[in-house]
């Protein structure tokens, strides 16, 4: 009967299942007692990926990061997560994601087991089905026809609903196992067996058996023989905890098993300050011990023993014993397929129960400060902003000696680490500092009328004026690596437009960061606005980070193009500025001049072949081939020990070729070079534009018409001619400072620097005008005169 669902093909997992469940489910039987344990099928001997996960229990995770390293693992599905919506039958497709997710850890070497709900609504199910079928049997038989009354089903009672759902909820997981391999066994218990000392040794054999031979258990109360259930009052014990509902279960099971980690899944997305779907609702990510005082319970779910105040006086009990615990949503269609896993790879889903609160404020706590911060900086007067820039330059040179060191520190723990381009974004010097001080003080010069700066001005109608004026976006993310000097350029930039700040940076430059960000505050500091800018020193991983949509307005990424690509994945409906690769080419015409090639190729690659703007790809004429010119590129390329990858027009012309680009849209971001060959300035351009990442593209020519043709069709943010392509920069087009490149269409593009971090606002000052004035048989008329705009400080 199995084979059937081996034979259905690619059909949906639960269509597959269902004719195997309805054909053998209600009919098998797999109870299990503690002391009396019969395994389900046969033990797998198939091989499984083993990780090192063992830890000494008796103390639980302190961080969601720390996560990954549980070794045995409790999974507890409560009623909502297991039922359908009509409470009568199982939510199929739901519980076979669960198995395959648990099968995953189980199949990495973990020890899982399941506390499950669901024998209830599976037997009820069951049971209204017979009852309707014994029902239509005996109306048939005394009506003698074929109408049927409409016939009432009886309350069923919970018990009996239990005991004849019980075996087919097993088989139904025996099916679901066998698909990955995995055996699975059923353990039924009472709150007695806990009790009784020679069934708790007996369970506890069991369940250790069954775990070292690759085994699920998977347990459940008898609910066909469990008392009604009682006051809550032993929950707050660490040593007593009586077996009331499948949350009390788990976190007996769990503590008696010594247990990494439990997970209670349930309808709700975790903890909540106040009722979930109120508007002041906030989840609780960390939940500390103490906490339940400022937490009101709401009703239990629909279906079910427990609600959550059930479960977080289980999930306390359990903390107490040693096992971290996460209360997370099992329900929600579009996390439910990886919800298991996410939390065992530390994401931060639902309410994560820890024993160690953090010694700083929460990365939450630090985005409404910045929040609250930015938008008093942006009330401050212009002069007022500046001044806080000029002083966080003084700073930069005046403590000189204190950042070289932190940096020294950081340098020597990233010895022998990190690959040595990043060696050299991490160091820092004295030029190096002195050349951001001088950058600072450009920002804060340009920045006087930046914020409240009046675009444009109608005159609606009479004594009704609209105005659009420049305003900060507001909370800005800025996640770096490596480049402790980042740091005080991006606040300096928030600080000019007056957002709020986040700053999220490698942890190869923590104590670099540290004080720069310290002297950043203390700047802030001489006008009362500290908190607009927080560097985030907790374990948050970037993907968490990117999910904070209520706090975070926009996500600027700096560092690797796989960095970026990463944050623009996991980026939740925040919008990230930035470039994924930076794929740089140079046009050199058949009218390039001798003396400016050379000098022009050796700047755009060697350099600083690491950054962004380094050239990657040079498209060179046909007909420079085989000429003077070609040849001093080609031996400047040599001396200066930069690898030539040849494209493949370029290797059909020689016979003996250098090896041959794998892609034309790589980035190499090292003394590596593809070169190949077109035929015309528009064929150089169709390059481009097909493998280019629209960054910075140069033409070298003397002809003027080519060049203006270029410059006008390649479709990048930046487009030079004769001129090298590390000049994409913000320092060097004189914004001060840039927080990053944008290679993205809308809002800003090239170097971002002070007007990148801006929008607008329209304010409309009237005299009680209201619009139906302005109808058909209205009194007013549209004016819409364009009135003239302040003009701007340029000093």
């Amino acid at each position: 009967m199995l084979s059937q669902v081996y034979r259905s093909g690619f059909q949906p997992f639960h269509q597959r299942l269902l004719p195997w469940v309805q054909s053998t489910a209600l009919s098998r039987s797999h109870r299990i007692q503690p002391s009396t344990i019969r395994h389900v099928r046969s033990w797998s001997n198939i091989p499984f990926i083993t990780v090192p996960l063992s830890r000494a229990h008796g103390k639980s995770f302190a961080h969601r990061s720390e996560l990954k390293h549980a070794k045995r693992i409790v999974v507890k599905l409560g009623s909502a997560v297991v039922t359908r919506g009509d409470e009568c039958g199982l939510a199929l497709g739901r519980l076979a994601s669960i198995v395959e997710q648990v099968s995953v850890l189980q199949n990495q070497g973990r020890e899982m087991m399941l506390v499950t709900s669901g024998a209830v609504a599976f037997g009820k199910q069951r049971l209204r089905h017979e009852i309707l079928l014994s029902q239509s049997v005996r109306q048939a038989l005394h009506s003698g026809q074929n109408q049927l009354k409409e016939m009432a089903i009886p309350v069923l009672e919970a018990r009996a609903c239990a005991a004849a759902g019980q075996s087919g909820l097993m088989a139904l997981y025996e099916a679901m196992f066998t698909q990955y391999s995995i055996c699975a066994a059923q353990i039924l218990v009472t709150n007695l067996d806990f009790h009784d000392e020679q069934k708790r040794r007996n369970l506890n054999g069991t369940l250790h058996e069954l775990l070292r031979m690759n085994i699920v258990p998977i347990v459940n109360t008898n609910d066909a023989v469990v008392p009604p259930a009682e006051p809550n009052s032993d929950l707050q014990g660490v040593n007593v905890i009586s077996v009331k509902d499948n949350d009390s279960l788990a976190a007996r099971l769990a503590v008696e098993m010594k247990t990494d980690l439990l997970i209670v899944l349930s309808d709700v997305e975790g903890l909540f300050d106040s009722p979930p779907g109120s508007d002041d609702a906030k989840l609780i990510d960390i939940f500390y011990p103490g906490d339940q005082q400022s937490v009101t319970f709401g009703t239990k779910s629909r279906v079910g023993m427990g609600g959550m105040e059930a479960k977080v006086k289980a999930a306390l009990w359990a903390l107490q014993g040693g096992t971290s615990v996460v209360i997370a949503n099992g329900t929600h269609p579009k996390v439910s397929g990886h919800v298991i896993t996410d939390i065992v790879e530390g994401k931060k889903v639902g309410t994560f129960f820890s024993e160690v609160k953090p010694a700083g404020p929460t990365v939450e706590q630090q985005g409404e400060m910045a929040r609250s911060g930015g938008r008093m900086l942006a009330t401050l007067e212009p002069e007022q902003r500046a001044e806080i820039i000029y002083h966080l330059a003084d700073l930069l040179t005046d403590q000189r000696d204190e950042i070289l060191l932190a940096n020294k520190k950081d340098m020597e723990e990233a010895e022998g680490r990190l690959a040595a381009p990043l060696l050299k974004r991490l160091s820092l010097s004295t030029s190096k500092l002195n050349s951001l001080a001088i950058g600072l003080r450009q920002i804060a010069a340009s920045s006087q009328d930046s914020v409240g700066r009046v675009l444009r001005r109608t005159r609606i109608a009479k004594n009704l004026e609209l105005e659009q004026v420049t305003v900060p976006i507001g909370v800005l993310l800025v996640i770096f690596e490596s480049r402790p000097d980042c740091l005080p350029q991006v606040a300096a930039l928030a600080i000019a437009s007056g957002n709020g700040l986040l700053l999220k940076g490698g942890k190869e430059a923590t104590h670099s960061n540290r004080i720069l960000h310290l002297l950043a505050q203390e700047a802030l500091s001489i006008h009362g606005v500290k908190e607009a800018i927080q560097l985030v020193n907790t374990r948050e991983e970037v993907e968490d980070l990117c999910r904070l949509d209520k706090m975070i307005d926009l996500i600027i990424p700096r560092g690797s193009s796989q960095l970026v690509r990463d944050i623009q994945k996991a980026a939740k409906g925040i919008p990230v500025m930035g470039h994924s690769e930076g794929i740089c080419h140079m046009y050199v015409d058949s009218e390039a001049s001798v003396d400016k090639i050379t000098r022009l190729v050796r700047d755009s690659k060697c350099e600083y072949p690491a950054a962004c703007n380094a050239l990657e790809t040079l498209l060179i004429h046909r007909d420079l081939l085989r000429t003077p010119l070609f040849d001093q590129i080609i031996d400047m390329l040599r001396v200066e020990q930069v690898k030539i990858h040849a494209g493949p027009k370029f290797a059909s012309y020689l016979t003996f070729s250098p090896s041959e680009v794998k892609s034309l849209r790589t980035e190499y971001g090292d003394l590596e070079l593809c070169i190949e060959v077109v035929d015309s300035v528009q064929e150089a351009i169709d390059h481009i534009h097909k493998y280019g990442s629209s960054h910075t593209d140069v033409i070298v020519t003397e002809n003027e018409e080519t060049a203006e043709f270029f410059l006008q069709h390649v479709d990048s943010a930046c487009v030079f001619w004769n001129a090298s392509t590390r000049f994409s920069d913000g320092y060097r087009f004189g914004l001060g400072a840039e927080v990053g490149i944008s290679t993205s269409r809308i809002h800003a593009r090239g170097p971002v620097g002070l007007e990148g971090l801006l929008t607008t606002k329209w304010l409309l000052r009237g005299q009680d005008h209201v619009v139906s004035d302005f109808s058909e048989h209205g009194s007013l008329k549209y004016l819409h005169e364009n009135l003239p705009v302040p003009q701007r400080n340029t000093n």
